[in-house]
């Protein structure tokens, strides 16, 4: 049997011959002599929206912010909440369940509790495995968690990461409300669309883009921070400055001393800049689910997570990727896209934060005698896909107008 030369139906419409089509569409089709493909174009758009809030007092019963998140879409209707609480949160705040149930009984009308909060383990630990997800989709679908129920999630970036993570996948999605409590998930990590945990030992191997119902950033959690892990958020915040806005840049060069003693002023801004930063960055870069290849947000992340992984995590996430800002800015200047006064701001502005620059996990050598944190740039293409890159200064591009593109 003779068929026509293939067909295309763009959009759902009827089938018509390859030689009408543009040639831009008609080049993409395959002709097989008498055999023909009949394609159809799949095309649709979905709008992602979610308020991204920096507050204090979030569960003081007389603040709305979270009743008035959890029924903006059915504002009759009460909602069933389940809320998991990082371990080490609610160490530092034993009070905690207390004012959950206080707040939620202020505001019945909107909301319920559909069980005690959850503790769940923090840090690295709740990323370990599959095993945490699982547990937490056992949970999800002991308590009757549909896709107008609630998942709140109070914890750093980790805890958010995992239980992020079976929100999205249980029922294919959930609706989640992160309620970041460090710096570095109130200014970077809890305000994107990715949650992931690591398998056999790979970073973030295994997660998905799911963005948030909503995101409510209590300034007052950060209280209760070790210094050491209050400092190490900073480093994103430097991060974001460089690819995004040099007069940010300006300012926490102003304010370090400042920050590094957390006048709550100036933490209050950066923490809120540096969201915003992000939240541009994801929102009009042009790439949100991370398809292409240029990625500016993952500068001095290739070396980081590889750090991490070479000090078994003694090396935290902030710490990492600010000895990773001081590789990249190194290699921006050996490969002539940098000013060697330019690098000294930025490795200026890290030693007057208190945060590294130098690790001696970067001399470590693997079985050939190589340097063992090379083997991170693999890696990072393997989990990225698309051409390796390398984040740096364009050439003739100094600090005055800040990073805003990869090279390779």
């Amino acid at each position: 049997m003779n068929r026509p030369a293939v067909s295309l139906s763009p959009g759902g419409g009827s089938a018509i011959d390859a030689a009408s089509l543009p040639p831009s569409d008609a080049a993409r089709l395959t002709d097989r002599g008498a055999e023909a493909s009949v394609i159809h174009w799949q095309h649709f758009q979905v709008a992602y929206d979610y308020p991204v809030a920096f507050t204090r007092e979030l569960l003081s019963p007389d603040n709305p912010l979270l009743a008035e998140v959890v029924a903006r879409r059915e504002p009759e209707q009460c909602h069933r909440c389940l809320v998991y609480v990082d371990a080490g949160v609610a160490a530092a705040w034993p009070d905690l369940a207390r004012r959950l149930a206080r707040y939620f009984e202020a505001h019945a009308a909107r909301m319920t509790l559909i069980a005690p909060p959850i503790t769940v383990a923090a840090g690295e630990a709740i990323k370990a495995s599959l095993a945490t997800v699982e547990s937490r989709l056992d949970e999800l679908r002991q308590h009757a968690v549909d896709r107008h129920a609630y998942v709140i999630a109070i914890g750093g970036g980790a805890v958010l990461d995992a239980v992020g993570l079976a929100a999205a996948v249980a029922h294919r999605g959930v609706r989640l409300i992160r309620l970041p409590t460090t710096v570095l998930a109130q200014n970077d990590s809890g305000v994107g669309v990715k949650n992931a945990v690591n398998f056999r030992g790979t970073k973030n191997f295994t997660g998905t883009f799911a963005p948030p119902w909503a995101v409510l950033n209590d300034l007052d959690f950060l209280a209760t921070l070790p210094r050491r892990q209050r400092l190490a958020g900073i480093a994103e915040a430097i991060k974001v400055a460089l690819i995004r806005d040099a007069a940010f840049f300006d300012w926490l060069e102003a304010n370090a001393e400042s920050l590094s003693t957390f006048d709550p002023r100036a933490e209050a801004y950066m923490i809120q800049r540096s969201a915003e930063l992000h939240l541009d960055q994801i929102g009009h870069g042009g790439d949100p689910f991370e398809q292409g290849s240029s990625r500016p947000l993952d500068f001095g992340h290739w070396s980081a997570h590889k750090l991490e992984a070479l000090t078994h995590h003694g090396v935290s996430h902030g710490e990492a990727v600010a000895i990773g800002i001081a590789l990249d800015t190194r290699y921006s200047v050996l490969a002539g896209h940098l000013a060697a006064s330019d690098a000294r701001r930025v490795m200026q502005l890290l030693e007057r934060l208190g945060l590294p620059r130098y690790h001696p996990q970067l001399l470590e050598l693997d079985a050939l005698g190589q340097p063992a944190l090379l083997s991170g740039l693999r890696e990072f293409q393997e989990h990225l896909g698309g051409a390796l890159t390398a984040p740096c200064w364009p050439r003739s591009d100094t600090l005055s107008t800040s990073i805003r593109w990869i090279t390779p």
